[in-house]
């Protein structure tokens, strides 16, 4: 049976679909340039979120990532292996364990802050209009929590 173009049920129709793909496609593209850094994608989120602010509690940073510490543990663990971070106890809180750069960690950032022009130059794209499209996929993503909190 042939395939009405505009069913709803069509693969090419989906929304979940391209943002899946293109999702893949971003990683094909950053899995070398990160290579080069000695990092995967997810210690990159995490280096990220730390030159943005060092000295993070390993809650916040899973927070934000929408990671366990489940998940979140094994690759601090690798990176603190590293030498690109430290994993110690809040001397405040013992409860908190503070996750800080090395030297080595906080140097790294001068070598990765090429890749969002690269990014950007691999998707035939301005800065510009990648960060439109990063605030549409923010908006999708807020309605898409607040749509399944609501039930």
């Amino acid at each position: 049976m042939a395939a009405d173009k505009d069913d709803p049920l069509l693969l090419s129709n989906q929304a979940c679909f391209a943002l899946y793909s293109a999702n893949l496609a971003m990683s094909r593209v950053y899995r070398p340039m990160l290579e080069q850094l000695g990092l995967t994608y997810p210690q990159y989120l995490i280096m990220l979120l730390l030159w943005e602010q060092d000295g993070q509690s390993m809650k916040l940073l899973g927070e934000r990532l929408g990671l366990d510490s489940g998940t979140l543990t094994p690759l601090l663990k690798r990176m603190e292996g590293q030498g690109l971070l430290t994993r110690a106890r809040d001397p405040q809180d013992e409860r908190l364990m503070r996750i800080g750069l090395t030297a080595e960690g906080a140097a790294l950032r001068a070598k990765a802050e090429c890749l969002p022009t690269r990014i950007a130059a691999a998707a035939g794209n301005s800065a510009e209009e990648l960060m439109s499209l990063r605030d549409a996929l923010l908006r999708l993503r807020d309605d898409l929590n607040r749509a399944a909190d609501q039930g």
